[in-house]
């Protein structure tokens, strides 16, 4: 537990030259603790996120990379380890970053994602279902490896239960897989399915969410299933990409993908 003053001093007073972004949940801040770089979460007071995504946060991530929080009066924050290259949204949609990616990194990324899932998916004491699982909520260390995050609106499922049914369903459009998008049903194959369309997106460059080509209007699962079909699939990959020495890979992980 951490005091306000700390987390104060900290961040600068919360300056908005340490804000490193925002969500949900509120704005999200740089700080020097004690020698070492945090990122401070600060529950913001127009935020639809309350105590409950806070707690539920609190309890996902303790045993992952939460190093601490602040309750204070109203204020609410969670304190996590500081990752130097942000969320893998801004390095794969960004036209000049994304070559930072090539190949080899691309499918290191999508393993060590795999793994987290695999991680919170197969825990027989805490099975965790993210329910909100995007390219902005993977966060990349100064190694590029990927680490989930945002864990405000996933569901703790115990014993074994592997899912469960909402009467609204919270998420990312583009991510969600239709059963939960419709009827409200969410599973560990919820997240399987956001996993897949993360797979297409990290071997495209492209996100899935106003995905759109001048001769179809497919969204980007539409497009890689017709080119799967036409046996065109290699197409997808980004044309920064040169994977002529892992053909094979880059073609297994758009299968898995799909």
């Amino acid at each position: 537990m951490f005091e306000l003053s700390t987390m104060i001093n900290a961040t600068n007073g919360f300056s908005i030259s340490n804000k490193l972004g925002e969500g949900g949940f509120g704005p999200v801040f740089k700080g020097l603790l004690e020698g070492q770089d945090i990122a401070v979460k600060r529950l913001s007071t127009t935020s639809l996120q309350g105590a409950h995504e806070f707690k539920n946060e609190l309890i996902c991530i303790a045993k992952l990379r939460l190093l601490g929080c602040c309750i204070q009066g109203e204020e609410r924050m969670l304190v996590y380890e500081y990752m130097t290259n942000k969320s893998l949204d801004l390095i794969l949609f960004d036209q000049v970053k994304r070559r930072m990616l090539d190949w080899p990194r691309r499918f290191d990324i999508i393993n060590g994602i795999a793994r987290g899932l695999t991680y919170l998916h197969q825990d027989p004491r805490l099975r965790v279902i993210h329910r909100d699982h995007k390219a902005s909520n993977i966060l990349l260390d100064s190694d590029m490896i990927p680490k989930i995050s945002d864990f405000g609106l996933a569901r703790i499922c115990g014993g074994n239960e592997t899912g469960a049914k909402t009467s609204r369903a919270v998420g990312t459009h583009g991510y969600m897989s239709p059963e939960y998008a419709v009827d409200g049903l969410f599973s560990v194959k919820s997240d399987v399915f956001s996993f897949g369309v993360l797979v297409l997106e990290i071997i495209s460059g492209n996100s899935n969410r106003g995905f759109t080509l001048v001769n179809h209007r497919h969204n980007l699962l539409g497009h890689a299933w017709m080119l799967y079909k036409e046996e065109r699939s290699l197409e997808l990959a980004d044309s920064c990409l040169e994977y002529s020495s892992y053909i094979s890979q880059v073609a297994r992980s758009i299968h898995v993908g799909l």
